[in-house]
C-alpha cells in the first residue's frame, strides 16, 4: 500500500527498570528516562535519530525536575531538541497524538516521548533513613509546558477529605455494583476475578514489576499485608506506583524512517487518536458508573477507521483500578471476558503515575510487531475517569491519514454536572459511598447523597455501627438524614 511520506510512524521503543535494595546504587528517574531513550534508538537501529530529534516530550511525574526533557536530550546528545513537559492532568493519549499530528503536518519530523519514575528508589531510601535526591536543575524551564485547565476534584470533595484516587474509584465501583443489581458478594468476586486475570498476564510478562500471579481470593481478602484502603478496594486492587520504571517512544515521518534505513519490521503506525477533556467531578456526575467520554471517543475512532475499537486484536485498557477497566469496556462495547491488557496492568506490571500508557505503548508495539497486520487499542485516563483517551495502532499503514480527534465539545453537551449544595435536617438518597480505612481500621464512611431537587451533597459518618453495616449490606439507594455539619444517619 502506498502512503504519504508525512505519515507518522513509531520506529523505536524502549523500556527500562531497576529494583535495587541499596538506593545509593540506583539511578534517579531522569537517568532511567535517558536509558529508555537510548534503548528506543537501539530498537529502531538508527543512531542518526538522536541528531534528528526535533523535540523530547516528557510526562510530569512525582519528581521535582523543572525541565527533565532538556536533561534527557543533553544526556543522549540531542542538544538541538526542544524540551516539552506535559503536566499531570494532560492525557498521555494527547501527548502521543499531538506528536503524531505534528509530524503529519510537517512542522516537526522526529519526536521522542519519554517518562518514568524512581519511587522504589525513594522508598528504599526512606526505609534506610538516607537521602536519594533528584537532580536540581536550578530553575530551568522547558521550551514548552502544557498544563490542564480546571480542577479534577471539586472544592467540596477536598473539604470532605475525598482526595485520594482510591476513594473516588471505590465510589464509582460501588455505584456500578448497584447499577448492575449485584449483591456485595457477587460484585466482590467479579472484580477480583478480573484482577486475577490481569495478574496472570503480568506473570507471563518479563517486564512486569509483580509476577506472583495472585488469585482472586488473595486479591479480595484483606489479610497478609493486603489491607483494605477504601471499601471494596484492598491494596491489590490499586495501582502500585512504588516502581523504578521508564519508557520512551520515537516517532518520525515515514519518509525519514525510509531515508534512515529503519527496517519496516520496526514500524508501528498510529492510525488515530481520540480524546475528551471535559471535566466533571465525581460527586456531580449524573451517573457515576458511566463515562460518555469513552463512548464518544470509541465512536469517533470507529467513524474514522471503519473499525470499532472493540474489534482490535490486542487491547490494553488503562488499569489504575478495576472500575476503570470495567467502565471503558462498558462504554466501548468491549467483551470484559477477553484479554484486556498486554502488560498485566498498573497493579501488577507497575503503575508509574503519569507514564503507564507510554510503558504500555512499548509493550503493545512489541506485541503488534510479533503479530504483523494486527491492530491494537491503547487507552488512557486522567483523574478519576475525568478525561478519556483512546488510540488505535497497527504494523499496517492506515487506510486514511492519521486523525487526532477531540470529542470534548460533544461530551460537554451530553455530560451536564449536577448542582451541589449542603443540607440541614433534610433527607437524601445515597448515590454511592465508601468506607475509608486507616492502618488501624475503618475511619469514616463517605457518601454522595442526592436531594429530591436533584442537587448532590457529600456526607460523612464515623459512627462504628454505620461503617460496619454499609460494607455487608447495600447502602446505595438508601435514604439518609443530612445534618448541617455534613454528617448523616440512616433514615430507614
Amino acid at each position: 500500500m502506498s502512503f504519504d511520506e508525512r505519515t507518522p510512524v513509531l520506529v523505536g521503543v524502549g523500556a527500562v527498570a531497576q529494583r535495587l535494595e541499596d538506593p545509593s546504587d540506583a539511578v534517579e528517574a531522569v537517568g532511567l528516562m535517558a536509558e529508555a531513550l537510548v534503548a528506543a534508538v537501539d530498537d529502531a537501529g538508527a543512531g542518526e535519530l538522536i541528531g534528528r530529534l526535533d523535540q523530547v516530550r516528557v510526562t510530569k511525574g512525582t519528581w521535582g525536575y523543572s525541565d527533565p526533557a532538556r536533561w534527557v536530550a543533553d544526556e543522549v546528545g540531542a542538544n538541538q531538541a526542544r524540551s516539552f513537559l506535559a503536566d499531570v492532568g494532560i492525557l498521555q493519549t494527547a501527548v502521543m497524538g499531538d506528536a503524531a499530528a505534528a509530524i503529519a503536518s510537517g512542522s516537526v519530523d522526529v519526536i521522542a516521548v519519554v517518562g518514568g519514575e524512581a519511587k522504589y528508589r525513594g522508598l528504599r531510601a526512606s526505609i534506610a533513613g538516607v537521602d536519594a535526591p533528584d537532580t536540581d536543575q536550578g530553575g530551568a524551564e522547558p521550551d514548552d509546558f502544557v498544563t490542564p485547565h480546571g480542577m479534577i476534584i471539586s472544592r467540596a470533595e477536598i473539604d470532605t477529605g475525598l482526595v485520594m484516587a482510591t476513594h473516588h474509584y471505590a465510589m464509582i465501583e460501588n455505584a456500578r455494583r448497584f447499577a448492575d443489581g449485584q449483591t456485595i458478594d457477587e460484585h466482590r468476586d467479579v472484580v477480583a476475578g478480573l484482577w486475577a486475570r490481569f495478574a496472570q498476564t503480568a506473570a507471563a510478562n518479563a517486564d512486569a514489576w509483580f509476577r506472583d500471579g495472585l488469585d482472586a481470593s488473595a486479591i479480595a481478602t484483606p489479610e497478609n499485608g493486603n489491607r483494605m484502603l477504601a471499601w471494596p478496594y484492598t491494596k491489590w486492587h490499586n495501582s502500585q506506583w512504588n516502581v523504578d520504571q521508564a519508557a520512551a517512544l520515537i516517532f518520525c515521518s515515514a519518509g525519514t524512517a525510509r531515508a534512515l534505513g529503519i527496517s519496516s519490521d520496526r514500524w508501528v503506525f498510529p492510525w488515530a487518536a481520540a480524546e475528551s477533556n471535559h471535566m466533571v467531578p465525581v460527586t456531580e456526575r449524573p451517573e457515576l458508573h458511566r463515562s460518555p467520554g469513552f463512548a464518544h471517543a470509541g465512536r469517533a475512532l470507529a467513524d474514522h477507521l471503519g473499525m470499532a475499537p472493540s474489534d482490535a486484536d490486542h487491547v490494553d485498557l488503562y488499569s489504575c483500578f478495576p472500575i476503570a477497566v470495567r467502565t471503558q469496556a462498558l462504554e466501548m462495547g468491549i467483551d470484559v471476558d477477553r484479554s484486556l491488557t498486554v502488560t498485566g496492568g498498573m497493579t501488577w506490571a507497575g503503575g508509574p503515575l503519569n507514564n503507564y500508557v507510554i510503558q504500555a505503548a512499548v509493550k503493545l508495539a512489541q506485541v503488534l510487531r510479533a503479530d504483523p497486520g494486527s491492530t491494537g487499542l491503547l487507552t488512557s485516563i486522567s483523574g478519576m475517569i475525568t478525561k478519556q483517551g483512546a488510540s488505535v495502532w497497527s504494523t499496517e499503514p492506515p487506510a486514511e491519514p492519521f486523525a487526532n480527534i477531540d470529542v470534548t465539545d460533544a461530551v460537554a453537551a451530553e455530560l451536564q454536572p449536577k448542582p451541589y449544595r449542603t443540607g440541614d435536617n433534610e433527607q437524601a438518597e445515597v448515590v454511592s459511598y465508601t468506607v475509608i480505612w486507616g492502618r488501624e481500621g475503618p475511619e469514616r464512611a463517605v457518601a454522595i447523597g442526592e436531594f429530591p431537587d436533584g442537587a448532590r451533597t457529600l456526607l460523612v459518618s464515623a459512627v462504628p455501627a454505620v461503617m460496619a453495616a454499609v460494607v455487608v449490606e447495600e447502602f446505595c439507594g438508601r435514604t439518609v438524614t443530612v445534618a448541617a455539619d455534613g454528617s448523616f444517619a440512616p433514615a430507614d
